[in-house]
């Protein structure tokens, strides 16, 4: 059966609502579960290219877990990615859907979770990424394209802060392109305003 159309909605048409467990502890100190739910500040991006489910953040490393206090921080809906912190980020692409070249400053680790995904560089080398593989974008400007022109593919990307990137002498432009409108206004210290190395 074909899912293919854009993505207006977390989850894309054809893909299942993602559970997420959150563990911790009781006044006993024993581990339980203190959240199952869906993730939160569920969006379509870019008019249904693509929709985007926030799973984790945090503004800080290390990251402060005691008194929940982190559960709080999670119900504010993060930019790209926080200076020292960090954000988990759950995107489902329609069928045949891209994204254009990009770079955000930041360490992305992403794992294919559904369909297969292409990940181009500006070179013009891609791979293939199939469920379980993972990409590890250290600050390249890439893109990424679902394969099928007829089921939606999900992706999985832990956003992590970075020094400034120098190449040859030269620190690396921040270039989210068009995307940068599918994300929180940036304050001091983060995206363009992110401190030029010394």
């Amino acid at each position: 059966m074909s899912t293919a159309g854009p993505c207006t909605t977390h989850p894309a048409p054809g893909l299942r609502m993602p559970n997420r467990y959150i563990s911790g502890h009781n006044s006993d100190g024993e581990a339980i579960f203190l959240q199952t739910d869906h993730g939160d500040h569920r969006a379509p991006m870019l008019n249904g290219i693509a929709a985007q489910n926030i799973m984790y953040s945090s503004a800080s490393n290390p990251i402060e877990l005691t008194d929940n206090v982190d559960l709080e921080f999670i119900k504010t809906r993060p930019p790209l990615h926080y200076e020292n912190g960090c954000v988990v980020r759950m995107i489902d692409f329609a069928p045949g859907a891209g994204s254009e070249l990009h770079r955000s400053l930041c360490l992305v680790v992403g794992t294919c979770c559904e369909g297969e995904m292409e990940f181009a560089l500006s070179s013009g080398e891609k791979r293939i990424m199939r469920p379980g593989d993972v990409s590890v974008n250290r600050a390249a400007m890439h893109k990424w394209r679902n394969l099928s022109n007829e089921k939606p593919a999900r992706m999985l990307y832990f956003m992590l802060d970075v020094k400034p990137v120098m190449v040859n002498g030269k620190a690396l432009d921040f270039d989210m392109g068009v995307l940068m409108d599918e994300y929180a206004k940036y304050e001091e210290g983060q995206g363009d305003n992110k401190p030029e190395a010394p």
